[in-house]
């Protein structure tokens, strides 16, 4: 295959937009399908065998039964802490293995993929984090003026003991679950949409994209309101990525969002029910409506009194390969 003619000087001045960072990379568009099948396959095999590992040897150091251990690790029907911290931890390993994959195939730093810098935008991270308690907080308030929004999660109303299970609970949710989400906007919102735009040459392709999978991943059983709200959350967050040109509001509102989430469920209900889901209404619609429109306009207001960038410096990482069809 013949190399691309390199794009027009004025494209090449502004830079590249955050789902066409790995078009800078090493060139073909095979890499793009090798990446997203290791980054399957990593998701999928790589992370939850290696992530194995710590808990095998745990079990094997303090004499309890390993195939009773490893079962119930594995049950996520019947959470239990070790269960929660080895799913956290396995969704957390997207991480590293979505820099292997774009270091290794794409020939480009990691660092890429957490936004156009190349690194971690902190202060609009923690800005973001702001603004999702605010987003939350409305979502709340929508949410006690309609009916109930599923089966099988409503609160009791009254208030779990506290045991040491919650004890336990409440120290893999504080610690590991803004890992889990990053690990998931990472793979989702980071390499997914950079590698479906470096595909398709479309930011668009790539958010949907993405959020369908990202949907998808959530469960295939799943009813069609709660896959709706999932799918509706990659929608905004992939927005945002691709307006703001960084996974920070994502990784904000994924985290406030399983923090509340796993927070009830502490108090009100239980674990299980909270990764597991039944039911599920349409009058989620307003609710999820609420949370992101609200979101998405505050976060993207944040960025602009920021003054960040959507697009690369020209002089740190140039567009080499042609234009992508199409508005960017």
């Amino acid at each position: 295959m013949a190399q691309p003619a390199a794009p027009p000087a004025y494209e090449r001045a502004l830079g590249l937009p955050y789902h066409l960072v790995l078009t800078a990379g090493r060139p073909g568009w095979w890499r793009y399908v090798v990446g997203l099948l290791l980054a399957l396959a990593g998701l999928v095999i790589v992370g939850p065998l290696v992530m194995l590992v710590p808990f095998v040897i745990y079990y094997l150091a303090t004499g309890a039964d390993l195939a009773d251990s490893m079962s119930a690790l594995v049950d996520t029907a019947d959470v239990t802490p070790a269960s929660l911290a080895y799913l956290n931890l396995s969704l957390a390993a997207a991480i590293p293995i979505t820099w292997a994959v774009v270091k290794v195939v794409h020939g480009l730093r990691p660092g890429w993929l957490a936004s156009i810098r190349p690194r971690i935008r902190w202060h609009y991270l923690f800005a973001c984090l702001g603004v999702s308690v605010v987003a939350l907080i409305a979502t709340l308030f929508v949410s006690a003026l309609l009916p109930a929004q599923g089966e099988g999660t409503e609160m009791s109303g009254q208030l779990n003991s506290f045991t040491d299970t919650t004890r336990d609970f409440l120290i893999v949710v504080a610690v590991l679950t803004p890992l889990q989400a990053a690990g998931e906007e990472y793979a989702f919102r980071g390499y997914l949409t950079q590698a479906f735009g470096g595909l398709f040459r479309s930011r668009w392709v790539a958010v949907v994209a993405s959020s369908l999978l990202f949907g998808m991943a959530h469960g295939l059983g799943q009813s069609a309101p709660i896959f709706f709200d999932r799918f509706a959350f990659g929608l905004v967050a992939g927005t945002l990525v691709v307006l703001t040109g960084g996974l920070e509001a994502g990784i904000a509102m994924h985290v406030l969002n399983n923090w509340l989430a796993f927070g009830l469920a502490l108090a009100f209900t239980d674990m299980s029910s909270a990764l597991n889901p039944t039911g599920g209404s349409w009058w989620t619609l307003p609710v999820t409506l609420t949370q992101s429109l609200v979101y998405l306009g505050l976060a993207l207001l944040v960025a602009r009194r920021m003054g960040l960038t959507n697009r690369t410096d020209p002089r740190v990482l140039p567009a080499v390969l042609v234009a992508p069809r199409g508005r960017l």
